[in-house]
Protein backbone atom coordinates (compact mmCIF):
# COMPACT_ATOMS: atom_id res chain seq x y z
CA UNK A 1 0.00 0.00 0.00
CA UNK A 2 1.15 3.51 -0.57
CA UNK A 3 -0.77 5.81 1.62
CA UNK A 4 -2.40 9.11 0.06
CA UNK A 5 0.88 9.37 -2.62
CA UNK A 6 0.96 13.36 -0.95
CA UNK A 7 4.66 12.80 -0.54
CA UNK A 8 6.99 10.59 -2.63
CA UNK A 9 7.73 7.19 -1.80
CA UNK A 10 10.03 5.59 -4.35
CA UNK A 11 12.94 8.29 -3.65
CA UNK A 12 12.56 7.04 0.56
CA UNK A 13 12.27 3.49 -0.03
CA UNK A 14 15.73 3.87 -1.96
CA UNK A 15 17.39 4.62 0.55
CA UNK A 16 16.48 1.11 1.83
CA UNK A 17 16.32 -0.68 -0.36
CA UNK A 18 18.34 -0.53 -3.82
CA UNK A 19 15.84 -2.87 -5.99
CA UNK A 20 12.86 -3.02 -7.79
CA UNK A 21 9.61 -2.31 -5.56
CA UNK A 22 6.49 -4.10 -6.41
CA UNK A 23 3.36 -2.28 -4.84
CA UNK A 24 0.63 -4.26 -4.18
CA UNK A 25 -2.67 -2.74 -2.72
CA UNK A 26 -4.05 -4.64 0.01
CA UNK A 27 -8.06 -2.97 -1.80
CA UNK A 28 -8.53 0.45 -3.60
CA UNK A 29 -9.54 2.53 -0.45
CA UNK A 30 -7.97 6.25 -1.41
CA UNK A 31 -5.76 6.18 1.28
CA UNK A 32 -4.01 2.98 -0.03
CA UNK A 33 -3.06 3.45 -3.32
CA UNK A 34 -2.35 7.28 -3.67
CA UNK A 35 1.39 7.05 -4.67
CA UNK A 36 0.85 3.64 -6.73
CA UNK A 37 1.66 5.50 -9.54
CA UNK A 38 4.92 6.48 -8.66
CA UNK A 39 5.93 2.51 -9.17
CA UNK A 40 6.37 0.43 -12.15
CA UNK A 41 4.49 -2.49 -11.19
CA UNK A 42 1.57 -2.37 -9.14
CA UNK A 43 -0.98 -5.81 -8.33
CA UNK A 44 -4.12 -5.56 -6.82
CA UNK A 45 -6.38 -8.39 -6.76
CA UNK A 46 -8.23 -8.64 -10.03
CA UNK A 47 -12.42 -7.51 -8.11
CA UNK A 48 -10.62 -3.91 -7.80
CA UNK A 49 -8.27 -3.30 -10.76
CA UNK A 50 -10.63 -1.77 -12.70
CA UNK A 51 -10.70 0.76 -9.79
CA UNK A 52 -6.82 0.98 -9.80
CA UNK A 53 -7.12 2.03 -13.63
CA UNK A 54 -10.04 4.35 -12.72
CA UNK A 55 -10.24 5.43 -9.68
CA UNK A 56 -13.48 7.61 -9.14
CA UNK A 57 -14.08 9.44 -5.33
CA UNK A 58 -16.85 6.89 -4.65
CA UNK A 59 -15.10 3.61 -5.30
CA UNK A 60 -12.39 4.71 -3.69
CA UNK A 61 -14.41 5.67 -0.61
CA UNK A 62 -13.01 9.33 -0.63
CA UNK A 63 -16.18 10.94 -1.39
CA UNK A 64 -16.39 10.47 2.31
CA UNK A 65 -13.67 12.02 3.70
CA UNK A 66 -12.91 14.72 0.64
CA UNK A 67 -15.33 17.92 3.02
CA UNK A 68 -14.27 16.70 6.26
CA UNK A 69 -10.56 14.98 6.34
CA UNK A 70 -7.98 18.13 7.04
CA UNK A 71 -4.23 18.00 6.89
CA UNK A 72 -2.40 20.15 9.49
CA UNK A 73 0.29 20.87 6.99
CA UNK A 74 -0.47 20.87 3.30
CA UNK A 75 2.23 18.57 0.92
CA UNK A 76 3.11 21.72 -1.41
CA UNK A 77 2.21 25.22 -1.19
CA UNK A 78 -1.42 25.93 -2.62
CA UNK A 79 -2.17 22.07 -2.31
CA UNK A 80 -6.44 21.97 -1.93
CA UNK A 81 -7.28 18.89 -0.40
CA UNK A 82 -10.96 18.94 -1.49
CA UNK A 83 -9.89 19.43 -5.27
CA UNK A 84 -7.51 16.21 -4.71
CA UNK A 85 -8.48 13.12 -6.35
CA UNK A 86 -7.02 9.64 -6.24
CA UNK A 87 -4.70 9.19 -9.55
CA UNK A 88 -4.96 6.41 -12.03
CA UNK A 89 -2.30 3.87 -11.63
CA UNK A 90 -3.68 0.93 -13.91
CA UNK A 91 -2.50 -2.70 -12.49
CA UNK A 92 0.24 -3.97 -14.27
CA UNK A 93 -0.66 -7.54 -12.79
CA UNK A 94 -3.93 -8.82 -10.83
CA UNK A 95 -3.54 -11.09 -8.11
CA UNK A 96 -5.90 -14.08 -6.97
CA UNK A 97 -6.42 -16.44 -3.76
CA UNK A 98 -3.30 -18.53 -3.27
CA UNK A 99 -1.10 -16.46 -5.63
CA UNK A 100 2.61 -15.94 -4.58
CA UNK A 101 4.46 -12.44 -4.78
CA UNK A 102 8.36 -13.72 -4.95
CA UNK A 103 10.68 -10.69 -4.42
CA UNK A 104 13.12 -12.88 -4.53
CA UNK A 105 14.51 -13.08 -1.03
CA UNK A 106 11.26 -12.81 0.51
CA UNK A 107 7.75 -14.83 -0.53
CA UNK A 108 4.41 -13.47 -0.05
CA UNK A 109 1.24 -15.81 -0.14
CA UNK A 110 -1.74 -13.98 -1.50
CA UNK A 111 -4.96 -14.65 0.39
CA UNK A 112 -8.42 -13.31 -0.67
CA UNK A 113 -10.85 -11.72 1.92
CA UNK A 114 -12.88 -9.55 1.05
CA UNK A 115 -15.81 -8.20 3.18
CA UNK A 116 -14.16 -4.31 3.97
CA UNK A 117 -13.93 -4.51 -0.12
CA UNK A 118 -14.64 -6.78 -2.98
CA UNK A 119 -10.82 -7.19 -3.37
CA UNK A 120 -9.63 -7.58 -0.06
CA UNK A 121 -5.85 -9.35 0.29
CA UNK A 122 -3.63 -10.01 2.91
CA UNK A 123 -0.15 -11.41 2.21
CA UNK A 124 1.32 -14.32 4.39
CA UNK A 125 4.86 -14.58 4.48
CA UNK A 126 5.39 -18.25 5.85
CA UNK A 127 8.99 -17.75 6.56
CA UNK A 128 8.60 -15.17 9.20
CA UNK A 129 4.95 -16.18 10.35
CA UNK A 130 3.89 -12.64 9.37
CA UNK A 131 0.53 -11.46 8.14
CA UNK A 132 0.16 -8.40 5.99
CA UNK A 133 -3.60 -7.22 6.50
CA UNK A 134 -4.32 -3.56 4.92
CA UNK A 135 -8.25 -3.17 6.42
CA UNK A 136 -9.06 -6.53 6.86
CA UNK A 137 -7.75 -6.51 10.24
CA UNK A 138 -6.39 -3.81 12.18
CA UNK A 139 -6.38 -2.66 15.89
CA UNK A 140 -9.00 -0.66 15.97
CA UNK A 141 -12.87 -0.15 14.52
CA UNK A 142 -13.25 -2.49 11.40
CA UNK A 143 -14.92 -0.92 8.69
CA UNK A 144 -18.20 -2.90 7.83
CA UNK A 145 -20.81 -0.27 6.28
CA UNK A 146 -19.34 0.49 3.34
CA UNK A 147 -21.34 1.09 -0.17
CA UNK A 148 -19.09 -2.21 -0.75
CA UNK A 149 -18.69 -3.27 2.23
CA UNK A 150 -20.29 -6.92 3.01
CA UNK A 151 -20.66 -7.90 6.41
CA UNK A 152 -21.71 -11.68 6.33
CA UNK A 153 -18.75 -12.06 4.06
CA UNK A 154 -16.43 -10.21 5.97
CA UNK A 155 -17.02 -12.33 9.37
CA UNK A 156 -16.27 -15.94 7.34
CA UNK A 157 -13.07 -13.42 5.78
CA UNK A 158 -12.28 -12.87 9.65
CA UNK A 159 -12.73 -16.54 10.49
CA UNK A 160 -10.30 -17.79 7.45
CA UNK A 161 -7.97 -14.93 8.84
CA UNK A 162 -7.23 -16.77 12.18
CA UNK A 163 -6.80 -20.10 9.50
CA UNK A 164 -3.55 -18.71 8.87
CA UNK A 165 -0.40 -19.44 11.01
CA UNK A 166 1.03 -15.78 11.74
CA UNK A 167 2.43 -14.93 14.43
CA UNK A 168 2.58 -10.87 14.18
CA UNK A 169 0.17 -9.02 12.04
CA UNK A 170 0.77 -5.65 10.25
CA UNK A 171 -2.64 -3.79 9.95
CA UNK A 172 -2.84 -0.76 7.41
CA UNK A 173 -4.03 1.24 10.25
CA UNK A 174 -3.02 1.55 13.79
CA UNK A 175 0.19 -0.52 15.53
CA UNK A 176 1.43 -4.03 14.97
CA UNK A 177 0.21 -6.84 17.08
CA UNK A 178 0.47 -10.49 17.48
CA UNK A 179 -1.67 -13.76 17.69
CA UNK A 180 -3.37 -13.17 21.49
CA UNK A 181 -4.48 -9.66 19.78
CA UNK A 182 -5.66 -10.62 16.89
CA UNK A 183 -7.78 -13.55 17.94
CA UNK A 184 -9.22 -10.92 20.64
CA UNK A 185 -10.15 -8.03 17.59
CA UNK A 186 -11.73 -10.80 15.54
CA UNK A 187 -13.98 -12.35 18.53
CA UNK A 188 -14.96 -9.07 18.99
CA UNK A 189 -15.69 -8.23 15.92
CA UNK A 190 -17.83 -10.92 15.86
CA UNK A 191 -19.46 -11.04 18.96
CA UNK A 192 -20.98 -6.93 17.92
CA UNK A 193 -21.79 -8.05 14.61
CA UNK A 194 -24.17 -10.80 15.80
CA UNK A 195 -25.25 -8.46 17.90
CA UNK A 196 -26.36 -5.85 15.29
CA UNK A 197 -27.39 -8.12 12.69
Amino acid sequence: DTGFGLRPLRSEIAVLRDRPVVAVASHTHFDHIGGHGEFAQRLVHRAEAAVLAHPDDHETVWDLYRHTLRLEVPPWEGFDLEAWSVPPAPATGVLDHGDVVDLGDRHLEVFHLPGHSPGSICLFEAASRTLFTGDVLYDGVLFDHLHHSDPQVYRHSLAALLEIPAETFHGGHETSFGRDRAERLVADYLETSRRVS
